[in-house]
């Protein structure tokens, strides 16, 4: 079952509805995340905020290409702002994550004792 999403108004809203109709429910999903973020009563700082939805130093990295100081407040983006943020998070989903292995690698190597193939543990003297 999915909830309404409330409508976007300012230039999160001017943003959404320059996107295509299939890049709404996305665009939805990062502005809840980003406007939806604690912050001590006040809105959250934009840095700490993209830690959370893009990998490493990406959201410093958008931050500063975008001229916004890590402690911008989501109410300081411009529709503009909105539109690039909604790249780079695109851009992060789309990558591949770490922990999978692609396919058509070969199988896996025989780690029964915990070490890649032909490796040994070092032997402990006591």
């Amino acid at each position: 079952m999915s909830r309404p999403t409330p409508a976007l108004d300012g230039p999160a809203g001017a943003a959404r509805g320059r996107l295509p109709d299939d890049a709404h429910d996305g665009f939805d999903r990062l502005t809840h995340a980003v406007l939806a973020a604690p912050g001590a009563g006040r809105p959250a700082a934009l840095g700490a905020v993209l830690r959370g939805l893009l990998p490493g130093t990406a959201g410093v990295r958008w931050l500063h290409a975008e001229g916004l100081s890590p402690t911008s407040r989501a109410s300081d983006l411009t529709a503009a702002h909105w539109l690039s943020l909604h790249e780079a998070w695109l851009a992060h989903e789309r990558a591949p994550r770490a922990g999978g292995r692609a396919p058509g690698h070969g199988p896996r190597p025989d780690s029964r004792h915990g070490h890649a193939p032909g490796a040994q543990a070092i032997p402990r003297y006591y």
